[in-house]
Formats: C-alpha cells, structure tokens, sequence
C-alpha cells in the first residue's frame, strides 16, 4: 500500500491530487509558470472533431481492474477533447462489445488497444465482436509515465479538454503518481491521445 493509499484509507483524509500527479485539478504556479488544471480546461460542448479514437485498456481477468474505454477526438487546432468514458469490469466478450458499441456510436475513425500480457484478451476478441473496426494493437515500448507526459503537457498548455465530468477518470489523471501501477481509464485516455498525436514507437495492425 501507498503512502498516500495509507493517508486515504487508514487515515481517512479527503485528498484529490497526489504530490508528484502529471495531472492536477486546476491550475498552479511553478516560479513564473502556470499550469493549468482539468477545471481550467474543462468545456461543456465539443468542437467539430476532425479525428476520434477511442483507446482501450484490457484487463487482465473477468474479476480483475476495469477495462479501460475512453474516446478523444481532436479538432482543426489541434486541441484534444476527451468525450467518453465507458469503463467497465468484464469478460473479454463484454468490454468488447462495449468499446465496438462506443466506436460506432461516435463514428470513430480507430480503436488502439494495448496488447495483453497474455491474460483472458486474444488479438481475435475485437474482431470476433465486429470485424468492421479499424483497430491497432499497440506495445508498449516506454514506461508509463513518458508516455503519459505528453498527453498531461498538453492539459498544462490548455490544449487538452474534458468535455463534461469524467469523476472516475478525473480521479486517476490527478491520484497516480509515475511508478505506481497505472490504472486502467488513465491508460486508455493515454493511448487515444497518442493515436491523435501522431503514434507510437511500436504499431502493430490487424483488421
């Protein structure tokens, strides 16, 4: 257990942002600095999104951490916008349905998905479920946290924008610090991002 899991659970303190988060709540000065939060970023109504991606974090087990499912689009300015956030715990064949369920309902133009370490995920799962979607199955090649450092950059320039409230998703982005087991939704909205940005080091594409 953390010390901040310890600070939360045993000592039952409200706390909404780790010191050391890539992510914070609203904005704050470092020397001369700001660094814009989430509330400053934060939109009601998404622009025209000229690309949307919906990233895909599978668990490891039925039982196991929520499957990551989060869609991002981004607009002619190059602005990323977070839209969805259809996380959920269960079997391959549930999170499945569900991420192709999210993919067609916002006409998406491709899924990334982590490739699994070898757990209840098959690289046929997403296409057993809809052979239809453009999928990448991605390696990762970094640690988490250089991937994920682009991604928060952008939030602290305000050109990263949730668009509505995301609290479990929220919670992630400004509880995680780099080195501790990165959860599920923080993945998927990372790996959607990327996508938007301009890739990977390793890609690889079935469909």
């Amino acid at each position: 257990m953390t010390a901040l899991a310890i600070r939360q659970e045993i000592d039952a303190e409200d706390i909404d942002e780790a010191p050391g988060a890539l992510w914070h709540r609203r904005s704050v000065m470092v020397g001369s600095r700001k660094i814009l939060g989430l509330e400053d970023n934060r939109v009601f109504r998404a622009p025209t999104l000229i690309r949307i991606a919906v990233g895909v974090d599978p668990s490891g087990s039925t039982t196991g951490d929520a499957c990551g499912i989060v869609a991002c689009g981004i607009d002619e300015k190059r602005h990323h916008y977070t839209i969805e956030d259809n996380s959920m715990q269960g079997s391959p064949d549930t999170w499945a349905r569900e991420a192709c369920k999210t993919y067609h309902k916002l006409k998406a133009d491709i899924m990334v998905a982590e490739k699994n370490y070898g757990g209840e995920m098959g690289e046929k799962v997403i296409k057993d479920t809809d052979n239809s979607v453009n999928v990448k199955l991605v390696t990762a090649t970094r640690g988490k946290a250089i991937r994920a450092e682009p991604i928060s950059a952008k939030t602290e320039r305000g050109e990263d924008h949730l668009v509505g409230e995301f609290p479990e998703l929220e919670d992630e982005l400004c509880l995680w610090i780099p080195g501790d087991k990165s959860p599920n939704r923080l993945d998927a909205k990372v790996w959607a991002d990327t996508e938007l940005s301009g890739g990977y080091n390793v890609i690889d594409m079935i469909g």
